[in-house]
């Protein structure tokens, strides 16, 4: 009765929505989209195409100002190894800052886990497959560490993470007296520095290709199970065929020089892995959970404490699988191993649009900025581009990402 009667005072006349067609509340008895105006394009999310349309302007430039050199098959493999290795990094990241908290740690992680992978090796000669898992285990502990001071010391993981990213870097130092740790067995570095087979390409891209209409199809079909309004056949068709056009397109680019390489391939199955985990099982609905209202989470059951500390061993394990791809790409472990890795990892998030407010975010719009970031680098490398200017437009790239995100949640 009260609400019925400020509804009343304030003008507003109660409507009932005609199912999934329904374009949004009505004011005055006229239906209106929600956000500004009642243009229905207003309620697309525009974002992933824009960053899309970004890259493919991004490619272009590099590759007129390169003479044809940037899309070459050669600099692409080397481009998307290049990328392979940080965004292995930003699927962990995405999902942190979906949960509402920050990783400054990850790049000294990865010098430090590589470090202990390398030491083992060159100076102990421990097998290699002894060596990854030693590495992995110290990412755990890593992320236990960090996590237990976060989740249940309540310290700011902005601060915990600032403060383990000195400390790591400074373990690494002592356990390497801060010399370089060459060189590595043929075991090791063929996992950053090997190629998928031909065959082996073809094989899984009509298989990556096959997943993918499968999906789209679901999808659809869910919409139909929950009352949305089906996609047209068309547009399901247009989906389905730019999709394997692209896969597709990657592997035999691939093919063109020397095969997929692996650490490309690691990237998949993470991705794969932790869509899965964040869109189909319980841990990943707590994360945008606790990361969009961590009072209401509580209230409803979610343990934030055991949440939190899951998704920092998942980052640090992460940024330790990160890290011996990177020591075998190098063949060797460096005190400058992971430097900036951090910020390449939260500026892909940033421009695929995760929310750095927490609880909105996606896994594959942060490859694309991954790539995006990746791009800048390979291309401005190509060109002899100096670091300092690098470095200056990378970050105003950043800033503008974060600016675009600002403007398009607040209507301009």
């Amino acid at each position: 009765m009260r609400n019925s009667k400020l509804k009343e005072m304030v003008g507003l006349k109660p409507v009932k929505l005609a199912g999934p067609n329904a374009s949004g509340p009505s004011v005055g008895g006229e239906a209106v989209a929600e956000g500004r105006g009642a243009l229905p394009w207003r309620n697309l999310n525009l974002r992933p195409y824009t960053m899309l349309l970004a890259l493919v302007v991004i490619a272009l430039f590099f590759q007129l100002t390169t003479d044809g050199t940037f899309l070459n098959a050669r600099n692409s493999a080397i481009l998307i190894r290049q990328m392979s290795i940080t965004g292995i990094i930003t699927v962990g990241v995405v999902l942190l800052i979906i949960s509402g908290n920050f990783d400054l740690a990850v790049g000294s992680t990865v010098a430090l886990t590589g470090g202990i992978a390398a030491v083992l090796q060159v100076w102990y000669h421990w097998p290699t497959l002894f060596c990854l898992l030693a590495a992995v285990l110290c990412g755990v502990l890593v992320g236990a560490w960090q996590g237990f001071w976060v989740a249940y010391r309540k310290v700011p993981s902005f601060i915990v993470t600032l403060g383990g990213m000195m400390m790591f870097r400074g373990i690494y130092l002592v356990i390497t007296d801060g010399i370089t740790i060459t060189p590595l067995s043929k075991d090791f570095t063929v996992l950053a520095q090997g190629f998928v087979p031909a065959s082996a390409g073809l094989v899984g891209g009509a298989l990556g290709a096959l997943a993918l209409a499968v999906s789209i199809i679901r999808g659809n079909m869910a919409r139909k199970k929950y009352g949305f309004k089906l996609d047209s056949p068309a547009k399901l068709g247009l989906e389905i065929v730019l999709g394997c056009a692209l896969i597709a397109l990657f592997v035999m680019r691939m093919n063109n020089y020397l095969g997929i390489p692996i650490p490309v391939v690691v990237l998949l199955a993470l991705i794969l892995i932790f869509w899965f985990v964040s869109k189909r099982t319980q841990f990943g609905r707590n994360l945008y959970a606790i990361g969009g209202n961590a009072d209401a989470a509580r209230f409803s059951g979610i343990s934030i404490e055991k949440n939190t500390l899951w998704i920092f061993i998942i980052v640090s394990a992460l940024a330790a699988i990160s890290g011996i791809l990177l020591t075998a790409r190098l063949d060797g472990a460096t005190a400058s191993a992971g430097t900036a890795f951090e910020m390449d990892a939260i500026a892909a998030c940033v421009i695929g649009g995760t929310s750095l407010r927490g609880g909105q975010g996606s896994i594959f719009a942060a490859m694309v900025g991954a790539l995006i970031m990746a791009s800048l680098d390979n291309g401005m490398s190509l060109m002899n581009t100096s670091s300092y200017f690098q470095y200056i437009v990378k970050g105003l790239v950043l800033i503008v990402a974060v600016w675009f995100d600002v403007s398009a949640r607040h209507g301009g």
